[in-house]
């Protein structure tokens, strides 16, 4: 372990690949015995490593990739200065691969490639979900400490984002020793919402202990599409995002009269792909899940279910049919049978994808071409997760159109807490204008699939 956290140290230190190895045997035994250690790392992450003690020879290979170290090394401060010097030395052998030998499936990668980059690994994965639920907790809980509030207010839809921003409002509270009644949860029904979210809606908030109140929109919305003249009978974009900022009005009026303010829910997926309807859902005061990626969120609730209140039977129940609940904003009204017809996935595409997309978009600036191949080797079933490359390549066109067209969203962003490396903020991490064009990777990406939307 010693010579491990050497070799993984030293790479993250200097943002570089450290090949390690040691003499094994056959070596001399007079006073030590050589175990044959051998270990590659990059940027403090064991990619490969000899299994010590063998009495065969051993070959330790597998891929660096250097776009990784070039982004991480521009990105450091205590590099930047060196970065032309280092552009002039590098003594790397660079092998071009062919389009055909990438799209026939014909070069396997050996390194890992996780298919879902945001969710820590599974050695892992209790600790870094206890410390990312902290940092939602903590943030929120000094800005309701600045505020001086002792109210806060959110919209509980029954799905996934605002479960965990409720959690997270309950957790604030008891850290700061407030009594839970000061959350007012809202459940606004509408034209779309069904019994199992309404249900686990009101289940979970009567579980928690916080103040719930009810507030169907259907009246107030029909009566706005007489005012502006909508037929209400025209399922429209109109249709749809009045729906969303009656209920913002609603949240933020409440805020009004019980002097707190409201919490937001949106996460860091919809963001990405700018699913949010403007100064609706996209708004609030303080936005608690806004770099978090729906990949993440999913297991975060999961594991609040069956770790944090593991011992609260309808907590935990309900939480956990919410995990297993489809995706949906919940707008359109629902089938014939009751069940939700506006499933959100059918629309924009597999959050796994998008999710794996924005990660190597955001953390390393890939190109798309890049990304597709990454992305095949990682939903090539390996990881029980499967996406043919035509799919992959379709909705990595979505995601790159959508992405730079729903900027002006996030350029005015509510504050939320930035967790992890990949943040969406137009006041730190993210800093794009409005009317970036799209065309070059829109252009990158027709390559790779000629079949456009």
């Amino acid at each position: 372990d010693y010579v491990r956290n050497l070799v993984t140290g030293q790479s993250a230190r200097c943002h570089c690949a450290y090949v390690y190895a040691g003499c094994g045997y056959g070596e001399s035994t007079q006073d030590v015995v050589f175990g044959g250690k051998a270990f590659i790392a990059e940027n403090g992450r064991l990619l490969a490593e000899a299994h010590p003690f063998s009495t065969e020879s051993q070959l330790v290979f597998t891929e660096v990739d250097l776009d990784i170290l070039r982004s991480e090394r521009q990105n450091n401060t205590s590099f930047g200065q060196c970065a032309g010097l280092f552009a002039q030395s590098q003594h790397y052998a660079l092998k071009e691969l062919s389009q055909g030998q990438m799209k026939d499936g014909n070069f396997e990668l050996t390194r890992p490639i996780p298919a879902l980059p945001f969710v820590p690994r599974p050695e892992e994965f209790d600790i870094r979900s206890n410390e990312i639920l902290s940092i939602q907790t903590f943030g929120l809980a000094r800005r309701i400490e600045h505020t001086h509030s002792k109210h806060v207010v959110i919209g509980v839809s029954g799905g996934l984002d605002s479960t965990l921003a409720l959690l997270i409002c309950a957790s604030a509270f008891d850290l700061l020793g407030l009594d839970r009644r000061g959350i007012i949860g809202v459940t606004m029904p509408g034209f779309g919402t069904t019994d199992r979210t309404y249900d686990n809606a009101i289940r979970l908030m009567k579980a928690l202990g916080i103040t719930l109140r009810e507030v169907n929109i259907g009246k107030a919305v029909m009566q706005h599409f007489s005012d502006i003249d909508h037929d209400a009978s025209l399922r429209d974009v109109t249709y749809e995002n009045a729906q969303a900022r009656e209920r913002t009005q609603i949240l933020m009026d409440i805020a009004n009269q019980t002097n707190g303010f409201v919490v937001g829910t949106g996460d860091l997926s919809e963001l990405a792909l700018g699913w949010a309807t403007y100064n609706g859902d996209h708004m609030s005061m303080y936005a608690v899940n806004s770099s978090i990626p729906k990949t993440l969120i999913r297991p975060l609730i999961r594991h609040w279910a069956q770790q944090i209140l593991k011992d609260d039977q309808v907590c935990a129940t309900t939480l956990l049919d919410i995990v297993d609940t489809p995706i949906s904003p919940e707008l359109l009204p629902a089938d014939e049978h009751g069940n939700i017809s506006q499933i959100t996935e059918d629309l924009v595409g597999p959050y796994e994808l998008h999710d794996f997309f924005l990660y190597y978009t955001l953390r390393y600036g890939f190109r798309p071409t890049k990304i597709f191949h990454l992305a095949c080797q990682a939903f090539n079933g390996s990881q029980s997760i499967d996406y043919a490359p035509e799919t992959i390549a379709q909705w990595l066109r979505t995601f790159f159109r959508r992405f730079f067209t729903q900027q002006f969203k996030r350029s005015c962003l509510p504050d939320g807490p930035k967790v992890g490396s990949c943040s969406l903020s137009p006041r730190g991490d993210w800093r794009m204008p409005s009317d970036a064009s799209a065309n070059e990777w829109l252009r990158e990406c027709d390559k790779l699939c000629p079949t456009k939307e």
